[in-house]
């Protein structure tokens, strides 16, 4: 029986939102310019992958193709083969499959190049002074950072004891490729690596000073609370990150007002990534505005080859991609699953489809390292996508059902947000930070380890508490299972 998947107002995050504190004044963004010739029988103005045999001479062809055919190049990846252009010629896509060297091409997007409505993330959620006042004396009596005693997936992937070890190398940085990171945050601006951060939204990395920061500070809070997850430093003030000593830089992919990730941003993200150096991205999303990219789909097809293309060269120059599995709490190794929300930027169809056949990106791309959520007391949060075969590792993620015995009594999980505060939000989408944490850390223990074996050395040391009795929707083995893959994964043994 096919599985409806549910879709969350933050439908292409991965994080189920119950922000605590302050907002900063909002700023708007717009999207590049890319208006240009186009045939008489134009239509809406969209944005296209075309992926061609890498290489100077051929994406050189393609690129007066494109022009021939009313389109403007936005930029070129040649050593991947991928090309971003803009185009208002609807049988652009289906001009362009049949130039010589073109393996595929399809849109990027169902809705015109345009500026759209904003998006709610949620009412806010503050701890009470009381709550706080009591996080305050337990910190000050452990030595702990001062908001430490409400953060239990620390202490549950032995983060804490880790930090005492090895708290990361400043050597190793982890790549937020999300919303944006707020980098002035106190528990951030001392990890964070200006010179590795960028805003690829459009497919062009612009590198100016503060690019990287959410367009947004309310509504684009994701990225810093996955960044402070990953890398809040052991500083005395507020939060820990797992890998406390590492470094942690900003690719910002969220295009402006709708936070909506299209894969033209993504793959300029991967490509920037893999050339400055980073070792591990992080990737709390789904690339739109498909939340399944079915391969006999030409533009869907398009959008899993360039993306993949992308995420492939990042792993063949040793970065390790982690991606979170998702929320709608369906079976990715399903025959069958429902998709009631595809395309988010314009009008969703209902999809019966197969998720071996039809992917979510960059979740379901060979190499990357599929993260499910658990809460507080280590089974899987009730949202969490799952599936055998599917998901390699879980990491605390946050569940309200799953209560932990802490001042705040909140089972989510609580990181930096924009404006020097911290909120409790819950998903996969915090879960995947958590895994690139340990990842970082595996990775400032053995320097020299390719991204293959620090994903081996992930499964390797992951604690798996098995199948729950009486739970029909967790198959597989003790050592490896549908809810948790190879397990729980483990700070501590990451620095040892």
């Amino acid at each position: 029986m096919a599985r409806p998947l549910a879709h969350p107002r933050n439908r292409r995050l991965r994080a189920l939102a119950v922000p605590l504190g302050l907002a900063l004044t909002a700023t708007t963004g717009f999207l590049p310019d890319a208006a240009g010739a186009a045939p008489p029988d134009s239509g809406p103005l969209l944005s296209y992958v075309v992926n061609t045999v890498p290489g100077h001479a051929t994406v050189d062809a393609v690129e007066r193709a494109i022009d021939r055919a009313g389109g403007k190049v936005i930029t070129a990846h040649e050593r991947i083969g991928v090309i971003v252009a803009h185009a208002a010629n609807p049988r652009f896509a289906a001009t362009l499959r049949t130039v010589p060297g073109v393996q595929s091409a399809g849109a990027t997007r169902t809705a015109p190049l345009k500026q759209s409505g904003t998006t709610d993330v949620g009412k806010p959620q503050k701890i009470t002074a009381a709550q706080l006042a009591a996080a305050q004396r337990t910190a000050k009596a452990t030595g702990e950072e001062p908001l430490e005693p409400l953060q239990w997936d620390i202490p549950a992937i032995g983060a804490d004891r880790a930090a005492k070890v090895n708290p990361g190398s400043r050597k190793v940085t982890v790549g937020v490729i999300d919303t944006g990171v707020d980098d002035t945050h106190p528990d951030l601006k001392p990890n964070f690596s200006a010179r590795q951060s960028a805003n690829c939204v459009g497919g062009v990395p612009d590198t100016s000073p503060g690019a990287w920061r959410p367009y947004d500070p309310v509504e684009d809070a994701h990225g810093t609370h996955v960044a402070g997850t990953i890398a809040a430093a052991r500083n005395g003030i507020g939060v820990a990150g797992v890998a406390p000593g590492v470094k942690v830089s900003a690719i910002k992919v969220s295009e402006p007002k709708t936070s909506l990730f299209y894969a033209e941003s993504v793959v300029c993200a991967f490509v920037f990534a893999a050339d400055h150096g980073i070792q591990v991205t992080n990737n709390s999303y789904y690339v739109d505005p498909w939340m399944f990219n079915c391969k006999d789909d030409a533009d869907q097809a398009a959008i899993v080859d360039a993306v993949g293309r992308a995420a492939k060269y990042a792993q063949d120059k040793g970065v390790v991609n982690v991606a979170a599995a998702g929320n709608a709490n369906a079976d990715l190794a399903a025959d069958k699953l429902t998709d009631t929300g595809s395309p988010n930027d314009s009008t969703p169809v209902n999809r019966t489809l197969s998720p071996k056949t039809c992917w979510d990106v960059p979740t379901q791309l060979p190499g990357t390292v599929t993260v499910a959520a658990t809460g507080s007391h280590r089974l899987k949060s009730g949202y969490s996508n799952y599936g055998l075969g599917q998901v390699d590792v879980a990491a605390p993620g946050g569940d309200t059902k799953q209560v932990p015995n802490l001042p705040a009594k909140n089972g989510n999980v609580l990181s930096t947000i924009p404006g020097g505060d911290w909120a409790f939000y819950a998903g996969t989408s915090m879960a995947s930070p958590h895994v690139a944490g340990v990842a970082a850390l595996l990775k400032s223990t053995h320097p020299k380890a390719s991204a293959q074996e620090i994903q081996w050395l992930l499964k390797q040391q992951a604690d798996n508490p098995g199948c729950p009795a009486g739970d029909a929707t967790c198959t597989g083995t003790p050592q490896v299972n549908s809810h948790f893959g190879y397990g729980i994964v483990n700070a501590l043994k990451a620095v040892q």
